[in-house]
């Protein structure tokens, strides 16, 4: 499920269930590219809020890995535009577990988190070429 915050073009909100599929290590442990995939998604999210186009991500500057994530987690990933140039946009990200699978009790078992886990943050720049740029 994706969500957007109505009325704000400078940040945006995904929340996503990690599969069996994004589990890519020993003990269903999801591999930290998965959450940069979400971070590029709420970046392409915020380019076509703000230009009316996807633009490109032009690389991160900063990851940090805080707190492992599993199959069964939902994940809550944001991030905001924090400056803006001519083509470029300075992004920010975090991502939250906000429930967690709990395989040890039973199977299908799982916690909502009352105080969210920060698993991930990061920061990059993303462009949005001026002949693209139709706001």
């Amino acid at each position: 499920m994706a969500t957007g915050e109505s009325g704000s073009r400078d940040r945006a909100v995904i929340r996503v269930r990690m599969s069996a599929a994004d589990a890519h290590y020993g003990g269903d442990l999801v591999d930290g590219a998965r959450l940069l995939a979400l971070f590029g998604d709420v970046a392409t999210e915020l380019l076509v809020r703000m230009d009316g186009d996807e633009g490109l991500f032009a690389g991160y500057d900063r990851v940090e890995f805080l707190a492992p994530v599993r199959a069964g987690d939902y994940v809550e990933a944001s991030g905001r535009i924090v400056s803006v140039g001519n083509t470029s946009r300075r992004m920010e990200f975090e991502a939250y577990a906000v429930v967690a699978a709990r395989p040890e009790i039973a199977p299908s078992a799982a916690e909502f988190l009352t105080e969210p886990l920060l698993v991930c943050r990061a920061s990059g720049t993303c462009v949005t070429p001026k002949d693209r740029k139709r706001f």
